[in-house]
């Protein structure tokens, strides 16, 4: 499964990368490096023109970067206190450069105009996440040498397993923005746990070192711990269902209820990584970081929710309780907004998330606020006509003082109604204007269109409908509107990433079970050992399976002639490997032989030269699995590998200590 996804993958690379630009909208394409929608066109009317100007930009942008990592390293290298304060100083010139370049990079790339759908239905974009990237990785050397030195195995003949393995990480850098670019990420994530069991270990492991870019700033990281690979994948995972979830048409049922799902696995990714990898070396996974993220998607998936309410009723004429339903939906999905919006503004976050997430979060809790008083006048005014129905929605509005505990009731009379949606309608016109004065005082909101036609519509309908409460005859200022109760009755759920779903097979599937052949355990070829049948049998008790273990030694014995021990593991029969044998198999093939004997190659584990969890922890930014208490399991037999099954209890290594006495009904002495 894991070589069709690498191979499919690889290739469509060039359709990946284009459908990577549609799921983004406009004013946050520029976060990721991406074209603007209708940029082949424009290319054919100016050739070249905006590729070349693109690419200067990112050229100094690297820069940049590279003065600005060369001066960190020298501020946290030097202790001179005047050294110190130049680096700083130069730092924060080189972070206005960079910002300067971006939003110069941000203005060219909305100088595309798209043309804007037109109408009611038309819905305010959604935040995409970038991808991290990563640098080409050579994983030939380092394994080659594990496979040869520890394993004892000719390295060169898994040439074929290790290319396989470089396609599929290949093939990862540019996932298709679908299914299938998920179960591609999925695929190398279970190969990364497959590799950690096998070939990493704090005693011994292939020392690569791994490189990422992060996602918000583009300083790249590198770490040699395999836990910051499976992290950067893991993140990737939930930054790719967000990208999905921002592409989906919200003008349908269908498409509303895709985003929401898309968002609550994103936020299932976030929160997964951030409760099993810590002390990452990129902000963008930091545990503040993905916290904000965690809620950002929350948020997307409360407002893709409450688009999916507007859908049916907007063929059918406004009834009162559903307007109030709405009235609640959306304040709750202001209130969402709003502590995404305090997440975002708080440090450390604030100094690395982009400027344009953080005004838009803003924008969105003002205008779904707005929303929500919109609606709650909305029901006022249609009042008379279900009388009995709003008298049973008492409870929407929030106490003016927390002190109470509860909000006034909803008035019975016409009157009273009409003076009070004035005063929602108010608020609504208010809120709606506060959000298109943030929307102007971003530059890069300034660029989407969509953004503001949105807000615009929203406030022209709150002005339409004010003015027909208005009256002549209302010389007194309208009551003071209270708060919308946050209430939701489909709450999101935060979901995790479906990655136990694709099915792969271990690369290096010949080494041997994981239980036994990876480099926690140290063991010794013997053999092969030539062995008769004897009176009472070969002379010894096999158990269990893949490997086939020797469970007892008979004292005197064919076996104990031959140098076998209690604890050996039966690799191969008369010349056959036999590591993924059935303790049946063995058996059979045993009682098969004749006269002639049987030739068996067997391994005896050894003793760890260091116990597990003893001596000092080296230094590092992110612990492994392993390191921060969290063990891989071994993957079932009936079952694909459980991708993050892991467990918080440290389970002690019982490599060197001998198998307890032989209990098991199943267990055979061969004859």
């Amino acid at each position: 499964m894991a070589r069709a996804l690498a191979r499919t993958a690889l290739g469509s690379r060039t359709t990946a990368a284009s459908a990577s630009q549609a799921c983004l909208d406009p004013s946050l394409r520029h976060q990721l490096g991406f074209q603007p929608t209708g940029y082949d066109s424009f290319v054919q009317n100016q050739p070249g023109q905006l590729q070349s100007h693109r690419a200067r930009l990112h050229q100094q942008i690297s820069k940049e970067l590279r003065m600005r990592t060369g001066a960190e390293n020298l501020y946290k290298a030097t202790s001179n206190t005047w050294v110190r304060e130049t680096v700083a100083l130069e730092l924060s010139y080189v972070n206005s450069n960079l910002q300067l370049l971006k939003e110069e990079l941000a203005e060219l790339s909305s100088s595309v105009d798209v043309d804007q759908p037109e109408g009611e239905g038309i819905t305010i974009p959604m935040i995409p996440l970038g991808l991290k990237e990563t640098k080409e990785l050579d994983w030939a050397t380092p394994l080659k040498e594990l496979i040869s030195e520890h394993f004892g195995e000719d390295g060169t003949s898994y040439e074929t397993e290790i290319q396989e393995l470089e396609d599929l990480r290949q093939a990862t850098r540019t996932p298709s923005r679908d299914e299938e670019g998920l179960d591609l990420l999925a695929a190398y994530y279970s190969q990364l746990c497959f590799l950690d069991a096998r070939f990493f270990n704090p005693a011994r492991s292939p020392g690569l070192l791994f490189h990422w870019y992060d996602s918000l700033t583009g300083v790249p990281a590198q770490q040699r711990a395999l836990a910051f690979e499976k992290g950067s994948v893991l993140f990737n995972i939930g930054a790719l269902h967000t990208q999905i979830g921002a592409r989906q048409d919200c003008s349908c049922t269908e498409g509303t209820s895709h985003a929401a799902e898309a968002f609550q696995r994103a936020a299932g990714a976030f929160r997964l990584l951030r409760e099993n990898f810590s002390h990452a070396p990129s902000p963008d996974m930091s545990a503040a970081s993905l916290t904000m993220l965690e809620q950002l998607m929350i948020a997307q998936a409360q407002e893709c929710i409450f688009k999916g309410l507007l859908l049916p009723g907007s063929a059918t004429p406004d009834i009162c309780p559903d307007q109030l339903q709405l009235a609640q939906e959306a304040a709750q999905v202001a209130t969402e907004y709003g502590i995404v919006h305090g997440a975002m503004a708080q440090p450390p976050v604030r100094d690395y998330v982009p400027a344009s997430w953080t005004n838009l979060a803003h924008v969105k809790a003002e205008h779904f606020c707005a929303l929500a008083h919109y609606h709650a006048a909305m029901a006022l005014c249609e009042s008379h006509s279900a009388k009995g129905e709003l008298s049973r929605q008492e409870h929407i509005f929030q106490p003016p003082d927390t002190c109470e505990p509860q909000g006034p009731t909803l008035p019975q009379h016409p009157e009273e109604c009409r003076k009070l949606a004035k005063a929602h309608l108010k608020r609504a016109i208010m809120g709606q204007e506060e959000a298109l004065r943030l929307h102007t005082l971003c530059r890069v909101l300034r660029k989407v269109d969509l953004l503001q036609v949105v807000v615009t519509q929203a406030l022209r309908r709150s002005l339409a409908k004010y003015s027909e409460l208005e009256r002549e005859d209302d010389f007194f200022e309208a009551t003071e509107a209270p708060d919308i109760q946050p209430k939701t009755h489909q709450a999101p759920e935060v979901r995790m990433p479906s990655l136990s779903q694709v099915k792969v097979t271990d690369f290096f599937h010949r080494l041997g079970p994981l239980s036994v052949f990876s480099t926690k355990n140290r063991w010794q070829l013997v053999g092969p050992v030539h062995m008769t049948r004897g009176e009472e049998g070969f002379g010894f008790t096999l158990r269990g399976d893949s490997p086939v273990l020797i469970a007892a030694v008979v004292p005197g014995g064919q076996a104990e002639s031959a140098g076998l021990k209690e604890g050996d593991y039966i690799v191969s029969v008369n010349g056959q490997p036999c590591k993924w044998w059935k303790h049946l198999e063995v058996v059979t093939q045993l009682r098969s032989m004749g006269e002639e004997g049987v030739s068996l190659q067997v391994v005896s584990l050894l003793p760890s030269p260091e116990p597990r969890g003893t001596g000092p922890r080296r230094p590092a930014l992110m612990w492994n699995q392993r390191e921060c208490g969290f063990e891989t399991l071994m993957p079932a037999r009936t079952r694909p590998w459980p991708i993050l099954a892991w467990s918080r209890k440290n389970k002690q290594s019982k490599t060197g200590s001998h198998p307890d006495p032989c209990t098991n009904r199943n267990c055979v002495t061969c004859p």
